[in-house]
């Protein structure tokens, strides 16, 4: 496969679905006041009012488009990782697909993960980090993850940290955050039992891919030729976490 042919599957992967979700957020929040498939209505979110935000249309769309943005660029460098895996003649930027798309999802989701919080909501910093709300302080997590794993996996790949330990960001971040997601609740959601399978079934891919990527590490440590069957198991790990979230509903 030529790496142009490569480049552009990327492209039209990640930029059509990213317009059409784009629209689709637009949508629901210029309706703001009709819950989805019930009729009701709520009353305008402020900061005392998470309960009438939690479960609303507008909320529901808001947790929709971060999960599937982060969806996006997650499919985006498991394909990446997929070119290495199966040893296609991929350019040599493709390597750094990784870390550039952790820096994004990083990146967004300190900012952007909740609409309450710092830096973007009534919070402050030191009530958005005190721990009050454990939801809002996993995805401030997973976004000091995401930048973590980013910083390292970018040294590693230029060349810069060539020992293995400097893959643990990635491992130990990765199993953390999966094991996370079994207990990550919404609060009092009308959608729970959905979003608690979705969890689950992020989770339990985001163990395999946190193990997986901790044996391509160790098999490059013992060898200068990694198992191929542990790095063709951590892309595949990574696109069905991408397809996931872009297939997350509430």
């Amino acid at each position: 496969m030529k790496w142009w042919i490569f480049a552009l599957s990327l492209f039209v992967l990640f930029v059509l679905p990213l317009t059409r979700f784009l629209d689709g957020y637009a949508q629901q929040l210029a309706h703001p006041d009709v819950s989805r498939g019930t009729g009701t209505t709520h009353t305008p979110h402020d900061k005392h009012g998470n309960d009438d935000w939690e479960g609303s249309a507008q909320g529901a769309a808001y947790s929709e488009f971060n999960h599937r943005f982060a969806g996006l660029f997650v499919l985006l460098f498991g394909l990446a990782e997929l070119g290495h895996a199966l040893r296609y003649p991929v350019p040599v930027w493709s390597r750094f697909v990784l870390p550039a798309a952790l820096a994004v999802i990083g990146g967004f989701l300190l900012v952007w993960s909740d609409h309450e919080a710092w830096p973007i909501g009534s919070l402050s910093f030191i009530q958005t980090f005190s721990g009050h709300d454990p939801e809002i302080l996993q995805h401030k997590f997973y976004g000091v993850f995401a930048a973590t794993a980013a910083v390292s996996e970018t040294l590693r790949r230029v060349g810069w940290a060539r020992h293995p330990a400097w893959a643990a960001p990635l491992v130990f971040f990765g199993l953390t955050g999966a094991l996370l997601l079994f207990v990550h609740s919404h609060g009092d959601h009308p959608a729970n039992s959905m979003i608690a399978l979705h969890h689950t079934l992020l989770g339990s891919l985001g163990v395999g891919a946190a193990v997986s990527t901790a044996m391509v590490s160790w098999t490059s440590g013992a060898s200068r030729h990694p198992g191929k069957n542990w790095e063709l198991a951590w892309a595949g790990f990574v696109i069905l976490i991408g397809i996931q979230l872009l297939l997350y509903s509430e």
